[in-house]
């Protein structure tokens, strides 16, 4: 509740009823011997005592977390039990679902949850304990900051290409193409304020001109259907290219845009041998 401001959304969040968490947090005030909430409109807030219980209780869930990962570490070294992964659309498509196989057949007592969220959820869910593992991409450059509890390691590097038909002029082209030879072609793009427009507008960012940009598609499958039409050029991450139909073509670009996939879990979970596993199959992959 603390960090998502209402009870209603902090049961969501943990999978229990408003009810029961309440039920919870009556029994916890028992204990205490003085509540943690107070009314205040038609909501609630901490109390000073229920501040300091939420600021000594990541202690009690780390030290909680490294007991059970000690235990997983001593039954033969081997990962079991559910690793709840947080990752981003594509990260799921592109890294994800190509390990998962290998990681069940490898260790088949470990279970992944996968739930999609955008790198910022992800995150959250991660420092809140609702998640073990995070995927997350740095959407402008630059990675997301992290707090003093949390670990980062990078497992990944996405670079775009650009996507077009075997009848395009540009298909005939053997090098790597350059903003020179990108000029004056028509192009379907994601919208504005998704990464992948971010990474478009870099692309001219040194041009002149405008782009000529005739089509707004977020759906990359759906970008792919009107480039095949021959009229359009798309830039693709490698991550999120769904796979080619016949006729279309890829060609890499000489300066392509890139962004970093790195993966997050709570310092307390260093041990988790789940964890361990999962990062060594990202980073072999």
């Amino acid at each position: 509740m603390a960090a998502l401001g209402t009870l209603a959304r902090a049961a969501d969040e943990l999978g229990f009823t408003a009810s029961a968490v309440s039920q919870q947090i009556k029994r916890l005030e028992r204990q205490i011997g003085m509540p943690v909430l107070a009314p205040a409109g038609r909501g609630v807030v901490l109390t000073p005592a229920g501040q300091a219980v939420v600021d000594s209780s990541l202690e009690v869930f780390q030290a909680l977390e490294r007991c059970a990962d000690a235990a997983q570490s001593v039954a033969e070294g081997a990962p079991r039990g559910v690793l709840r992964v947080a990752a981003f659309s594509t990260g799921i498509r592109g890294l994800l679902a190509p390990v998962h196989p290998r990681l069940l057949k490898r260790y088949p007592d470990l279970r992944l949850h996968i739930s999609e969220q955008d790198p910022d959820q992800a995150l959250h869910s991660v420092d809140a304990g609702t998640a073990d593992l995070a995927l997350l991409h740095d959407a402008d450059g630059l990675p997301a900051p992290l707090s003093p509890a949390l670990s980062r390691r990078l497992v990944h590097t996405d670079l775009g290409d650009v996507v077009m038909a075997e009848t395009h002029p540009l298909a005939r082209v053997e090098a790597p193409l350059g903003e020179a030879d990108l000029a004056g072609h028509a192009w379907v793009t994601s919208p504005p304020g998704t990464v992948c427009h971010q990474w478009f507008r870099r692309l001219f960012a040194g041009s002149p001109e405008e782009p000529d940009v005739r089509h707004l598609v977020d759906d990359f499958s759906t970008q792919l259907s009107l480039v095949a039409s021959g009229e359009v050029l798309a830039l693709i991450p490698r991550l999120a290219r769904p796979p080619l139909t016949e006729g279309l073509v890829v060609r890499p670009l000489r300066r392509p845009p890139t962004r970093e996939v790195h993966a997050a879990w709570r310092r307390s979970a260093e041990a988790s041998p789940a964890i361990k596993a999962v990062l060594a199959e990202l980073q072999a992959a």
